[in-house]
């Protein structure tokens, strides 16, 4: 059984990760501290972490700085509500394996976590591409006909998941539930709103808007 240890100071949402890890097959230990976070993983007794960036003590950026520094090699999933690019890059190159931000979707999370412990497979799929447009999942950048674009979090999640269904409709309901989580109210605008940063950024043809039902990404 692997052991998944997760550093998150907000008790909601450690209940909600580590509620569905158990029912998945995982032992999990839960910390709220940077410092408490960095002791247990050093140990030696988990398989995974998924740690939270704004962490008390010590945040989060500083326990990977620190567990990378040791070359201590445990995969670490990153859970974090900021939403940059800059703090996307900063937690890939730091060192971490992946990076999740929040409100998230549990069965995204659970999917990261199962491939993290898999270890490198031969044959994993790290690049999605759509005619010009493509997604590299290691690095979380985007080009468009080989022009490197600066997205988000929540945008690039968002042009993953209609990556991952090209040419299918996608209903906002959907889109709410796998980019935005556990938090997604259903009566907001935001999928519309990301739709609008995505058509400026990838171009306004690629994302079709599907009256009454929601929206696709134009297949190649």
């Amino acid at each position: 059984m692997s052991r998944v240890l997760i550093a998150e100071d907000e008790p909601r949402i450690a209940a909600f990760v580590e509620k569905g890890l158990r029912a998945n097959g995982f032992a999990t230990a839960v910390v709220g501290d940077g410092l408490t976070a960095l002791d247990r993983a050093r140990s030696g007794e988990f398989d995974l972490v998924v740690l939270d960036i704004g962490l008390p003590v010590l945040d989060g950026f500083a326990v990977l700085r620190a567990l990378r520094a040791e070359r201590c090699s445990v995969p670490v999933i990153v859970l974090t509500a900021r939403d940059s690019v800059q703090d996307t890059v900063a937690g890939l190159e730091g060192g971490a394996d992946d990076y999740v931000p929040k409100p998230f979707r549990f069965e995204e999370l659970l999917a990261r976590v199962r491939l993290r412990l898999a270890g490198a497979r031969q044959g994993e799929v790290t690049v999605l591409s759509v005619g010009d447009l493509s997604l590299d999942l290691r690095t979380r950048r985007a080009s468009v006909g080989g022009r490197t674009v600066d997205l988000s979090a929540r945008e690039f999640a968002l042009a993953e998941t209609f990556l991952r269904h090209p040419g299918q409709v996608l209903a906002r309901e959907q889109l709410l539930s796998h980019v935005w989580g556990y938090d997604f109210d259903p009566g907001s605008n935001v999928v519309d709103v990301y739709v609008r940063y995505l058509r400026r950024k990838l171009g306004a043809e690629r994302i079709e808007t599907v009256r009454g039902m929601g929206y696709r990404l134009a297949a190649a």
